[in-house]
């Protein structure tokens, strides 16, 4: 029964929740009404992603009664009482939290409500003029005025829609809430269309002047210097991610405004930090630490006079949460300046969503995610990740929670490998042997996560052949990348670490090597690539001392030949051809010769995969007693001597 209506529902929740025009941090919520029952949004749920079986189903009879229910005058008590008795209305084997304002929904006499916070909109409520600006432009639709959420809100609510009523003799259809958003109520989904179409038309016309979001240029030096202290404060210990963003409307924002509307005090708190042009690391630590003790908890968004907009999070879901949510803020001020100015909060209302436990469980169920993969929400980069064993790699780091930096010349396979990621993932283009272009990578990290917590020094190539036809070129380019390219990843990778010690000093990192089995013991017309890989573990041996006292592990990984792999299998360049051109394995007529001859040195009989490289990366980060090791992954094709 009604299945036509939930798919509808359903589709009008995606529709409205994908848009950003309407939705902010996933929030909103939407319900459909039956003449006994009530399905509505449940608390945390994304309309995004909603689907027709998740809706919240209550009792209308029970929720009607509530209007007449006696509860308690301590605020605290009354909410608790209404809460009880919205969970009572559930039907029997629900067990959803349904959406704070589940009564408000019921209110209304048409099938379906759309409860969404479109920029725009609250441009207006959020305005000193909002009201008369309101009834100018919608002499339709309803004001409430600020007032403290969940009962308050909805015994507010239902005065002004039966007052309409009773005046006009026609149910409400829109209704503005001042400092928070905006109803549409319809009996059809395209009815809700046409409503909302009619007023962000109206209100596109009436704003004077858009916000201007364009990016800046900006000083990324100074982004680099202060982005890693940042995370360090902010996760207490924990890796933790730090956002960045620079536009006009940023610049010119008094970051002391206080706080618009709920969700700005939920997803970005009900104060920023603000900083001087030229704060130092030092007084970003200082004013951090006096900001959390006199408010009680920590600034999620940090200003920085003539800079731009740091913003913070556990995740980087939570980092971007707070970033979007303080960029709508910042736009609604913008916006308000066609309507008066802005308006903010009461200081008893910010005060009370502070505190309010409903809020504070919506923030946690939407910020909600696993954190017990082995590599949560660590930073991480794979140089020559675009393909082979890095590719690999990074791929099975992701799945356990990393956050990855596909670094690689080859910037379009880069990319496609970070899209898999999402906004966890993120293509460099970078050549290893270049100093200019290593430290450009690392300055791209940071900006885009604030930090680095393991370095995969992974790019490498190789060049086989004999002393007689070794050529110098050759020589010099496996060199270049496979030992000189691992020297400066080190070296400014460590760069950012060493910072994040200073502020965070029992924090470890790790620096790895892909090394090889070839960095073990001497390979015969291939010392080219022996040669760098054993510079390699000397290199891993030096910087592990150099870095200990900073909390950076430093080991490298030396896997057994990739016999599935494209540095191996690929027809025109693969070391299959090049092995059997250069007659490294005797009596070979074939490439399947040549591999054979590969798998029969390994005990365990075949070749390395990615898979058992990035098993033994997940040991060396999550173990705490070793430093300047090379872990063989041969297969028993090279053993510990």
């Amino acid at each position: 029964m009604y299945t036509t209506q939930l798919q509808a529902l359903a589709a009008m929740s995606n529709q409205y929740g994908a848009d950003s025009r309407y939705v902010l941090a996933g929030g909103g919520n939407t319900s459909f009404k039956s003449a006994d029952h009530l399905w509505v949004k449940g608390s945390g749920t994304a309309l995004a992603t909603i689907r027709p079986e998740d809706f919240v189903v209550l009792e209308r009879t029970l929720l009607d009664e509530m209007w007449t229910a006696q509860y308690p005058q301590d605020e605290d008590e009354r909410e608790a009482a209404v809460l009880s008795d919205m969970m009572n209305a559930r039907v029997r084997g629900e067990n959803r939290r349904p959406s704070v304002e589940t009564l408000l929904h019921n209110l209304f006499a048409q099938q379906y409500v759309l409860h969404v916070h479109p920029t725009m909109v609250n441009g207006l409520t959020c305005s000193k003029e909002g009201k008369e600006a309101m009834q100018r432009l919608f002499p339709d639709a309803v004001w409430v005025d600020a007032c403290k959420p969940g009962y308050i809100l909805a015994l507010e609510c239902k005065k002004v829609m039966d007052a309409y009523q009773a005046k006009t003799g026609k149910q409400v259809e829109i209704l503005f809430l001042q400092n928070h958003g905006i109803f549409f109520a319809a009996d059809t989904t395209e009815q809700i269309d046409a409503l909302a179409q009619q007023v962000m038309t109206a209100l596109d016309n009436a704003i004077v002047r858009k916000p201007d979001l364009e990016p800046i240029e900006f000083d990324l030096q100074r982004v680099v210097a202060l982005s890693p202290v940042l995370r360090m404060l902010y996760g207490k210990g924990q890796p933790a991610t730090v956002k960045f963003a620079a536009n006009r409307e940023i610049l010119s924002y008094d970051p002391t405004t206080k706080s618009l509307s709920p969700d700005h005090i939920v997803y970005a708190k009900a104060k920023q930090l603000a900083l001087p042009q030229d704060a130092t690391a030092e007084q970003l630590k200082d004013a951090f630490e006096a900001f959390t003790a006199q408010n009680g908890y920590q600034p999620k968004i940090v200003f920085v006079e003539g800079l731009g907009m740091f913003s913070c999070g556990m995740t980087v879901q939570e980092a971007l949460t707070a970033q979007e949510v303080m960029l709508d803020a910042i736009q609604v001020v913008a916006y308000a300046a066609s309507f008066g100015g802005v308006s903010v909060m009461p200081d008893f209302l910010i005060d009370f969503i502070v505190n309010w436990e409903v809020e504070s469980y919506r923030s946690k169920v939407s910020l909600a995610g696993g954190n017990t993969k082995r590599l949560a929400n660590k930073i991480a980069v794979v140089t020559g990740g675009a393909q082979g064993f890095g590719k690999g790699i990074a791929e099975a780091m992701a799945k356990e929670g990393a956050y990855l930096v596909i670094a690689d010349m080859n910037l379009e396979g880069a990319k496609a490998t970070a899209a898999q990621f999402g906004n966890c993932g993120l293509a460099v283009g970078v050549n290893v042997s270049d100093e200019d272009s290593v430290k450009a990578l690392l300055d791209q990290v940071v900006l885009h996560f604030g930090g680095l917590d393991i370095f995969v020094s992974n790019a490498g190539v190789l060049r086989a052949g004999g002393l007689e036809e070794m050529t110098k070129q050759n020589f010099e380019m496996v060199t270049a990348v496979n030992y000189t390219g691992y020297f400066l990843c080190a070296k400014y990778a460590s760069a950012v670490m060493r910072l994040q010690h200073k502020y965070a000093p029992d924090y470890m990192m790790d620096i790895i090597e892909v090394n090889s089995k070839s960095g073990l013991a001497g390979s015969n017309k291939n010392f080219a690539y022996a040669g760098s890989k054993f510079g390699g573990i000397g290199l891993t041996q030096s910087f592990a001392m150099e870095l200990a006292e900073y909390n950076v592990k430093v080991n490298a990984v030396c896997p057994g030949n990739y016999l599935n792999g494209p540095l191996w299998s690929d027809p025109e360049r693969g070391l299959f051809v090049q092995y059997l051109n250069a007659g490294k394995v005797p009596g070979a007529k074939t490439i399947e010769d040549v591999r054979r001859f590969y798998e029969s040195k390994v005990p365990l009989n075949r070749g390395c995969d990615p898979v058992d490289v990035a098993r033994a990366i997940f040991y060396i980060v999550e173990q705490t007693y070793e430093t300047g090791q090379a872990l063989p992954v041969t297969g028993g094709q090279e053993m510990l001597k």
